[in-house]
């Protein structure tokens, strides 16, 4: 597993997409639909809006200081909308790499020293959050091309593998290789056979 070997530390190639245009190019290639549809869905998706600030809050932490007194006070007020309308909490400090997807909006929140590497998935409800104390406080640090379904928790300083995918509501608290399925054992139990019907109905079926 090299989860600090992703592309998150490597600069930016002359030519390549920005981290912003990746996450867009990302989006758009997972729409379906013609092109103005596709556009469109984009446009108003809170997924795509959260990127946006996210990514023009880590640009303007980048400016000189005379420049962050203007842009600063607006990336506040817009993550702030972020988080209050969509329930998105990314904030910009975290390490984010280029291809975010987000899918669905509600219940996201990221540490601020998150790391996560290029093209993963964040679903709705996910927490990816710090936990621990002394040397073993920390959040955690994942790789490229890794899902998180909804529900999932990661907390802790821990090493995320590339490839990975995680189940919806599955607790991670260790560290996962690179290519691990990792799902909430046991899925479901099944309680009654009676179905979605009315109770009268049910009560009058014969018994086997």
């Amino acid at each position: 597993m090299n989860a600090h070997g992703s592309a998150l530390t490597a600069k930016r190639q002359p030519g390549t997409d920005s981290p912003l245009r990746a996450d867009l190019r990302r989006r758009y290639a997972m729409t379906s639909g013609s092109t103005l549809r596709r556009v469109l869905t984009c446009a108003r998706a809170p997924g795509v809006h959260a990127v946006l600030v996210l990514r023009f809050g880590q640009w303007s932490r980048r400016r000189p200081k005379l420049l962050r007194l203007l842009f600063d006070p607006v990336y506040m007020i817009l993550d702030f909308f972020i988080q209050a309308l969509w329930g998105i909490e990314i904030p910009r400090s975290a390490k984010v790499g280029p291809g975010l997807y987000i899918g669905h909006y509600g219940g996201i929140t990221v540490s601020s020293i998150a790391v996560i590497g290029r093209d993963c998935n964040l679903s709705q409800n996910i927490t990816i959050g710090v936990s621990g104390a002394g040397k073993k406080r920390g959040a955690p640090t994942i790789g490229d091309n890794v899902y998180i379904a909804p529900g999932a928790r990661l907390v802790g300083k821990i090493n995320i593998g590339h490839n990975v995918k995680i189940g919806a509501n599955a607790v991670i608290h260790k560290d996962l290789p690179d290519n691990a399925i990792a799902v909430l054992d046991p899925g479901f139990k099944i309680i009654s056979y009676a179905g979605n019907r009315p109770a009268h109905q049910a009560e009058e079926e014969p018994e086997a």
